[in-house]
């Protein structure tokens, strides 16, 4: 249902921000030839012989626009829509159909000693994973429909799209307001040039966020992951330091993977004789008392 209301709009915002695109292009560079003519003087060079870039802005976004067309014409897009389309709903319907004989032969392959501890671990780790996936689901959704009736009510060319994207990207925590408070403050510079106009498009997604913060994320998500924000922001520099994008996106469940891993070896360590300190203790052997009588017919006997 919401993509069916959202996508007519999406649809026509997104085809006139092509069609936008060049003209855009050339605002930026009339905006930011001052800037450029004050750093020529500043560094000394020829304002006579400014930089190429609203010579050539114009023609490289045409480029870029007739390259996009090309692409969205192409093979490639309908072999996505096929496969989306028809070979994804048999695929997911045999899955479900064998998942519990998959669940059977992969339990059946569990050592029986451990059996018990190793599927309370991976219900642990399937109950973050889910929270996790279904609470970041709903924020993003409900994020993006504020951002994009925000910004649609408060004027901003493409503010549907622009909000709608950011919601959409916001699966990556912290990444999809960055990324729509950038992109939103531009289209504002450029559609109206009223500072006052750029500051209530970036007060929206500081309100968002605020939002976010303190009632969307605690509600739908709260303690079902159990990390600490500190430990969320650096688990998604890792992951983007070592896989760019895809490595963002998974950070956080990884994050939560190795917490569960983590607390289960922290409270073993707990329970052993090592830290408690009764490893010397039961390691020492004891030793046997033998009685007089027993040591006198010991000697008595034969050898």
């Amino acid at each position: 249902a919401v993509l069916a209301v959202a996508s007519p709009v999406l649809y026509k915002e997104l085809s006139q921000f092509v069609n936008d695109l060049p003209d855009m292009a050339d605002k930026l560079a009339a905006k930011i030839e001052p800037y450029q003519e004050r750093l020529q003087d500043y560094l000394g060079q020829n304002s006579e012989q400014p930089l190429p870039l609203g010579e050539y802005a114009g023609s490289a976004m045409g480029t870029g626009k007739t390259v996009l067309a090309g692409v969205k014409a192409g093979g490639a897009v309908i072999l996505s829509f096929m496969s989306v389309i028809v070979i994804m709903p048999f695929v997911a319907f045999f899955m479900m159909m064998e998942w519990p004989h998959v669940l059977q032969k992969v339990r059946d392959l569990l050592p029986r000693e451990h059996e018990g501890t190793i599927l309370d671990l991976m219900g642990q780790i399937d109950k973050k994973l889910a929270g996790f996936v279904r609470g970041q689901l709903t924020v993003a959704l409900l994020l993006g429909a504020v951002y994009a009736i925000a910004l649609s009510l408060a004027g901003l060319k493409y503010g549907f799209l622009i909000g709608i994207l950011a919601g959409f990207f916001n699966i990556i925590p912290m990444v999809g307001s960055t990324l729509g408070l950038f992109a939103a403050v531009m289209v504002g510079w450029l559609q109206s040039g009223d500072m006052m106009f750029v500051a209530l498009v970036g007060g929206i997604f500081i309100a968002g966020q605020i939002v976010e913060g303190n009632f969307l994320t605690p509600k739908f998500i709260g303690d079902s992951v159990g990390l600490h924000p500190l430990w969320v922001f650096f688990a998604l520099m890792a992951g983007g330091a070592l896989f760019g994008i895809v490595g963002m996106l998974i950070a956080v469940p990884v994050a939560a993977v190795i917490n569960v891993l983590l607390s289960f070896s922290i409270k073993q360590y707990k329970e052993s004789p090592y830290y408690l300190g009764q490893y010397e203790k039961d390691a020492k052997p004891k030793r046997k008392t033998v009685s007089k009588s027993a040591k006198g017919k010991n000697a008595k006997s034969p050898a």
